[in-house]
């Protein structure tokens, strides 16, 4: 009898061995797959800034500034309760140089002044306009506003709350000119950033429907008047391991994603996109917390199966700077948010996903996303159980966990260096070698707690977009660029 009792429980215990063994072994399978295909779309991003090395001497962005050829921009910013900085904001932008475009300022039911704010900036004065209805929009325009006395190139539009892709949306609405620029308040733009973005456009007018720019870290840089004129790695280590990570994913990734003609993403802090395409798809989709990405996938979209010959692509050039959250309790509310539009984006579009009617996009890009973005917070959670249960039930030796350790973070940190070193020889941002020691230290630590932490807050945030619950920005505390010691809310809850 107690040899027989006993025999179920071995079984289990061996299937259980079994079933250890196995899922180990995928996950190390897994991490070494997306480990090497980070690295082959780095070295991909590296033939492409070779190339634009090389052409960089006769990029022509003299020529696009005078040309009367050059097509002009709408710039839309769209902005929630952003009255501590957006007078300096919009000032910057009306200096960038470009030979024709227009700034569009939607206040998106702001409660701290905002409009007030622009209105004693640029004296505003309230006008009858009639605002176009190219895209279905949900907040009511209460006013639209211009400069009193010259020719400032600014339209500021009041409206009710409806979120960021409905201010979008108005703002859209309300552009005059062909070619659409997203761009958030609180970014700052590189002088020639709009003639930088808008060169694909003027090389290949027929084709290129969108592209996007380099998103850059603004955290520890020295910004004035509304200018980065030093770059700089932040002093603090959270601030060091988001720059290794925007290298990663914002300059290097898209750019190789963008070279085999499968970019999924624009940044929504700074984007250019022609009018038509955008309205011809509806505009932002308000009910996605990842509107840009979304509208992206969506141009992909509508124009496989129009069977329209076209381009979306990304400029290598770091030309958009962003604030990034300092506190972990702001970085987790961003991660989460982040995540979740990735998984609304990839529900709402699942019928693409492996479709070779959409050809590269429905067989490579989306399934890669869906693989090694979207299911990488569950398998690396999955993976810090697992192979420490194999290890206590002896399913797993030492040997291999040491070949785990070597490919989930060893290889990581290879990778993560090599990002550095690319970004480094192709722009040589950062003047003092110090901040390239505190890029190589962010690297180590991303892997050493910080990829764990993101993790859990990525998992949670896919738990949201499946459940569907309420959408909640959460307040974005940002210290501001001009005056370290500034504190302000950025959006807080929106629907």
């Amino acid at each position: 009898m107690i040899v027989a009792a006993g025999e179920p429980w071995a079984s289990l215990l061996g299937a259980l061995h079994t079933l250890i063994t196995v899922c180990d072994s995928v996950v190390i399978v897994y991490f070494l797959v997306i480990n090497t295909s980070y690295l082959v779309l780095i070295l991909i991003a590296l033939g492409e800034f070779v190339r634009t090395l090389r052409r960089a001497p006769f990029a022509g962005h003299d020529e696009a500034a005078t040309s009367p050829l050059t097509p002009p921009v709408s710039v839309i910013m769209p902005a929630h309760n952003e009255a501590a900085g957006i007078a300096e904001a919009v000032r910057a932008m009306l200096l960038l140089r470009y030979p024709e475009f227009e700034v569009v300022v939607v206040d998106d039911g702001s409660t701290d002044g905002t409009l007030d704010a622009l209105r004693e900036a640029f004296d505003l004065a309230e006008v009858e306009y009639v605002v176009p209805d190219d895209i279905p929009v949900r907040g009511r325009v209460t006013s639209v506003h211009l400069p009193r006395g010259g020719p400032v190139r600014l339209v500021v539009a009041r409206k009710d709350n409806g979120g960021k892709a409905d201010a979008l949306n108005v703002g859209i609405n309300l552009a005059r000119y062909p070619l659409v620029c997203m761009v958030d308040a609180d970014s700052i733009l590189d002088s020639e950033a709009l003639l930088a973005v808008a060169k694909p456009f003027c090389d290949d007018p027929q084709r290129v429907v969108a592209s996007g720019g380099v998103v850059g870290l603004a955290n520890g840089c020295t910004v004035v008047a509304g200018r980065v004129v030093e770059a700089r790695v932040p002093p603090d280590l959270l601030g060091r391991v988001q720059v290794v990570e925007y290298l990663r994913a914002f300059l290097l990734g898209r750019t190789g994603w963008s070279k085999l003609g499968s970019l999924l993403i624009i940044a929504g802090a700074f984007g250019l996109f022609r009018k038509d395409a955008v309205v011809a798809v509806g505009g932002m989709d308000p009910d996605c917390i990842g509107e840009d990405a979304e509208l992206v996938v969506r141009l992909h979209k509508h124009m496989r199966e129009q069977g329209r010959d076209y381009r979306i692509v990304f400029v290598a050039e770091p030309i958009s700077w962003s604030e990034a959250p300092s506190k972990l309790k702001v970085l987790a509310h961003q991660r989460r948010r982040w995540h979740r539009g990735l998984t609304e984006i990839l529900l709402k579009h699942r019928r693409m996903v492996g479709n070779p009617r959409y050809g590269r996009i429905g067989l490579l890009a989306l399934p890669f996303y869906v693989v090694f973005e979207l299911l990488a917070p569950l398998v690396e959670l999955a993976g810090l159980v697992l192979v420490p249960l194999g290890v206590l039930m002896g399913a797993v030796n030492a040997d291999f966990l040491w070949r785990f350790l070597a490919v989930a973070y060893v290889y990581a940190v290879v990778v993560g260096m090599v990002s550095v070193a690319v970004e480094e020889y192709a722009f040589h941002r950062f003047t003092r070698w110090r901040d390239v020691w505190g890029g190589l230290v962010g690297v180590v630590a991303e892997n050493i707690g910080y990829r764990q932490l993101t993790a859990w807050w990525r998992l949670r945030g896919m738990w949201d977009g499946l459940r569907k619950s309420p959408q909640v920005w959460g307040a974005m505390t940002r210290a501001g660029f001009e005056s370290p010691g500034q504190v302000r809310e950025k959006g807080g809850d929106r629907v």
